[in-house]
């Protein structure tokens, strides 16, 4: 008997290719059936989320993780290149990872809180519907306590780690959480595709895409479903938005005082979080003299995530010891039965 994980993630896989091993609700109930009835398979959990696609499962007798990758190959009639997409671990290496996606350590944005429910409903799912038992009921419910005490005795959460993330949490230092907020990224390139997932995974409500090339906001607003906007509109949305992240190429200001001062009392003189992440800047740096106005430039955000990413990186050193301690409690006598 042997624990086995087989996935896919941002990491690994563009999102054309994630997007065609990605479940909805109901095909998760299907999917953990029809894997529970493939020969050699004892107990198994399915997690699907928009970046990543996972398969825990318990395996008996000759199967193991080039077997199951077949399995879920033919389940989507995936005949692609596999090189590269597909990651997998066994027995304690399986554990662990999964410990580490429950703490987030493997997500985009490192440290974030949603991946832990997202782990706790496919668990419960699975438990439902009968598809645990020894084995993986005791490595889900470690998991969830590892997780847990990751976000308790350490700073995994704190501080982003790329530019993209800083944009996310700068907003997030004046707004708070940003589940009800208005968002607009202004761009549609790599920078504009990194920050709006980045928003995405933090709660924001309403994110818009404008770019001069409508088709391209039209591919990144479908990607995070949020809303594509038409470059010669993105003015009037001013009134209602709480962040604009300016990231385009042009090489003039875009955003200039005036767009600003046009609707401040639309807006109530609400607070703006306005982040420029472009260079040649798209921001004219007399919008941040606006009293309402907080503008940060991409030197700003480059600062703050090169000091957040050296408290990270002895911050996972802590979480990987947290794991290998709770691991060698429990865990590894049950999957190596």
């Amino acid at each position: 008997m042997q624990l086995v994980c087989l996935g896919l993630n941002h990491e690994t896989a563009p999102v054309e290719v994630r997007e065609r091993f990605a479940l909805t609700e109901a095909g998760l109930d299907r999917e953990t059936e029809m894997l529970l009835s493939a020969e050699d398979v004892l107990e198994g959990v399915v997690l699907s989320t928009c970046n990543r696609t996972e398969y825990y499962a318990v395996v008996n007798g000759g199967s193991g993780v080039a077997e199951l990758e077949d399995w879920i190959c033919a389940q989507r009639n995936f005949s692609g290149s596999r090189e590269g997409v597909f990651y997998h671990h066994e027995a304690r290496g399986a554990a662990e990872h999964l410990c580490r996606v429950a703490s987030g350590m493997n997500s985009m944005v490192l440290g974030e809180t949603e991946i832990f429910g997202q782990v706790k409903k496919a668990y419960k799912r699975s438990l439902d519907g009968g598809a645990t038992k020894t084995v993986l009921n005791k490595l889900f419910q470690k998991a969830f306590g590892v997780g847990k005490r990751v976000r308790t005795h350490t700073a995994i959460q704190e501080g982003a780690t790329s530019v993209a993330g800083a944009s996310v949490e700068l907003a997030e230092k004046v707004f708070g959480k940003l589940q009800g907020s208005s968002v607009m990224v202004i761009g549609a390139g790599e920078m504009s595709r990194k920050t709006a997932r980045a928003l995405q995974s933090r709660g924001a409500s309403s994110v818009m895409v404008t770019n001069r090339s409508f088709d391209k906001a039209v591919d990144l607003a479908e990607e995070i479903e949020g809303r594509a906007i038409p470059f010669q509109g993105w003015e009037e949305e001013l009134a209602h938005l709480d962040v604009v992240i300016a990231a385009t190429g042009a090489p003039h200001f875009v955003v200039k005082p005036a767009h600003v001062e046009a609707v401040r009392r639309k807006r109530k003189f609400r607070p703006l979080i306005m982040v420029d992440i472009a260079v040649p800047r798209d921001i004219d740096p007399k919008v941040g003299e606006i009293d309402e106005v907080y503008l940060y430039d991409i030197d700003t955000l480059q600062e703050m995530a090169d000091e957040a990413r050296k408290r990270r990186e002895e911050q996972l050193l802590l979480c990987e010891e947290i794991i290998r301690e709770e691991i060698d409690k429990s865990i590894l006598p049950a999957v190596n039965d």
